[in-house]
């Protein structure tokens, strides 16, 4: 059985990699006044730390930037960028709460971004507020709807901008969910696309990786592929395929190594967090079992420092 699509690393990996190019393809306004020259720094311990008790749906990036503007005031702001890859009723109160809580804890301004790459046509959360006794509250942030970008895939094949890669690479996989020749042929046509922009080796190693990770084919059109790049670099004098095949083979070896170590991670907190609530509580139901068994690395922690002082069962799981 093939392994199914993965979008969540190769957005991750390209968003971290190539952020002003994210910026400037989906945000062009943002883009623009934001001071790409004074850097910017990822913050994704401190957004864990504001935001981890919420989730909701099934999220590509969730990521936390400061930026430099160009306004003049030398001041840093702060983006809270969200690729969000399935429709959720709450969405637009997560993205709310997000920023206020960011709000709260820098003191500064605080910039809500939001990609929808879900396939569901007619959600697109843009706003969230409320309005009582005279008192108004309201969120609205930009949305960038990746189905969109479906009747626009010519433009997308000739924009140099990365995202527009990635964004057909996500489109493409959706469409050829049930066509694996058909995936073969798209894949083909964007490893092609690669070689063809003129982009230094890193770069193409790394967009190669995200168009990997994201179109899976089984393993007889995978061969096939990696056939038609070793001819591919043979006519080009481009000798790529060999770093981008151990990058790839290197990349998931780590990828399934910290698997593996947070699985085990989470299986011995698990372990440990159902002891102590069977010592301190008494036999447990079967959807606490579950509860634990489901349950991230985060929200075990979470409920292993709890335990430690609840008075009930309801006090560990309480949101």
């Amino acid at each position: 059985m093939d392994a199914p699509d993965d979008y969540d690393s190769p957005w991750k990996e390209a968003v971290e990699s190539y952020f002003p190019e994210f910026i400037e393809f989906y945000f062009p306004d943002a883009h623009r006044q934001i001071d790409w020259a004074r850097g910017h720094v990822f913050l994704d311990q401190e957004l864990r730390a504001v935001v981890q008790d919420a989730e909701l749906g099934k999220r590509f990036v969730d990521k936390l930037a400061k930026v430099a503007l160009r306004d003049g005031s030398e001041r840093w702001v702060y983006v809270h960028l969200e690729v969000q890859g399935s429709a959720q009723a709450e969405f637009a109160e997560r993205m709310f709460v997000y920023n206020y809580r960011l709000y709260d804890r820098y003191r500064q301004p605080v910039a809500s971004l939001a990609v929808l790459a879900d396939t569901t046509a007619n959600w697109r959360p843009n706003h969230f507020g409320f309005a009582v006794l005279g008192c108004e509250h309201e969120l609205r942030f930009p949305a960038v709807k990746l189905l969109d970008y479906a009747t626009h895939q010519d433009q997308l094949y000739t924009n140099p901008n990365p995202f527009a890669l990635v964004t057909l690479a996500h489109l493409l996989t959706q469409t050829t969910r049930q066509d694996m020749n058909a995936r073969f042929a798209a894949k083909w046509k964007l490893v092609q696309l690669l070689y063809q922009r003129g982009w230094d080796k890193q770069r193409v190693i790394d967009l190669f990786s995200v168009l990997d990770w994201m179109m899976r084919l089984p393993e007889q059109l995978k061969r096939s592929l990696w056939h038609n790049i070793e001819v591919l670099e043979e006519q080009e004098k481009m000798r790529y395929v060999t770093s981008v095949e151990q990058l790839y083979s290197e990349k998931w070896m780590q990828q399934g190594m910290q698997r593996g170590l947070m699985q085990g991670r989470a299986e011995g907190e698990a372990y440990a967090l159902r002891r102590l609530l069977q010592k301190r509580f008494g036999p447990l139901s079967e959807d606490v079992l579950a509860r634990l068994q489901a349950a991230s690395i985060d929200e075990l922690e979470l409920w292993l420092d709890r335990a430690l002082d609840a008075d009930s069962l309801a006090g560990v799981f309480a949101q």
